[in-house]
């Protein structure tokens, strides 16, 4: 997308990617990709002491909705991608972008798949608020390093969805006291592609420059990759409200949602960067993950030196 503005001591539009807001107990949630007049600044994400996700974490996916078989394998092969155990991961590997957060204080966090639950008969109905996700992600039994990931089909409502979250990640507590993580995406294919699929659909506001091919010829899907990579580095980077971020806690800036549109080197507002092209698909990607399966991956802030980490 061209340069809206060429000065930097100037303010302009940036094409948001996925921040995040307060939720219920302690929730975040990820914004819409609606342009935003945002003000140029120091970027730092400051350590607030809180306690923050690492060692071994067990992800428990929960399908709300109709998904393809196709779809959700695309899915789980990123998550897989983000725990790979390779000892050398190449520089645009998936597993590559997540051990960046192993420069955020307390070490490395790995994630692996744990119980895959299908919904596809929508047990609390289409439309869903916080609460609801919340009683979703508390359904099974308490099992600690655990998080609960609630993906939803495009048919189902989520509270703010589209209108100031394309993902959230936050907190609640069951009956027995004791703390459950959880997040949560939504397809946005059907509801809001210009604001949550975002390169791989025009947006709603901006330019209309051609939008990028999906990697994985899923604009709803790819999009969801995107916004749930987002949405997991935030959680274990602030999963309580006290960890690493910028700004208010009610409406902190994370790990990826401070690096909002940025996928590669050269980027600016509206225009995702300098990323890879498959020549015989013509699809735009920036990470390779198990099976060979390609993503686009947005930028991650680096502590080491205070800086947004493109892959490319």
């Amino acid at each position: 997308m061209p340069l809206l503005n060429p000065f930097s001591f100037l303010l302009f539009f940036i094409l948001s990617t996925c921040g995040v807001l307060n939720l219920s107990n302690a929730t975040s949630r990820a914004p819409n990709r609606m342009l935003a007049l945002v003000q140029d600044q120091p970027l730092v994400l400051k350590y607030h002491k809180g306690t923050l996700l690492k060692g071994n974490i067990t992800l428990h996916l929960l399908w709300y909705g109709t998904f393809t078989s196709t779809q959700r394998s695309i899915l789980i092969d990123f998550v897989e991608s983000l725990g790979s155990t390779s000892s050398s991961p190449t520089p645009s590997s998936v597993s590559s972008w997540w051990r960046t957060t192993e420069s955020y204080r307390g070490g490395p966090c790995t994630l692996v798949v744990g119980r895959q639950t299908l919904d596809g008969n929508y047990s609390l109905g289409k439309s869903l608020n916080t609460d609801k996700l919340l009683a979703l992600a508390s359904k099974a039994n308490y099992e600690a390093h655990v998080v609960h990931v609630i993906m939803t089909s495009a048919d189902v409502a989520v509270e703010d969805f589209c209108m100031n979250q394309c993902g959230t990640h936050g907190w609640g507590k069951r009956k027995d006291g004791e703390r459950v993580a959880y997040a949560w995406v939504g397809n946005p294919i059907t509801q809001c592609p210009g604001q949550c699929a975002w390169p791989f659909h025009q947006p709603i506001y901006g330019p209309q420059t051609p939008p990028l091919v999906a990697p994985n010829v899923d604009v709803g899907v790819d999009g969801m990759v995107i916004n749930l990579a987002t949405v997991l580095a935030g959680l274990v980077t602030n999963p309580f409200e006290d960890g690493y971020y910028q700004g208010p806690p009610s409406a902190p800036l994370e790990a990826v949602s401070a690096c909002t549109g940025i996928f590669g080197k050269g980027a600016y507002p509206g225009y995702p960067g300098n990323v890879l092209v498959d020549k015989t698909t013509g699809a735009s990607y920036n990470a390779v993950g198990v099976r060979g399966r390609k993503f686009l991956l947005p930028a991650m802030w680096d502590p080491l030196s205070s800086s947004c980490k493109p892959m490319v």
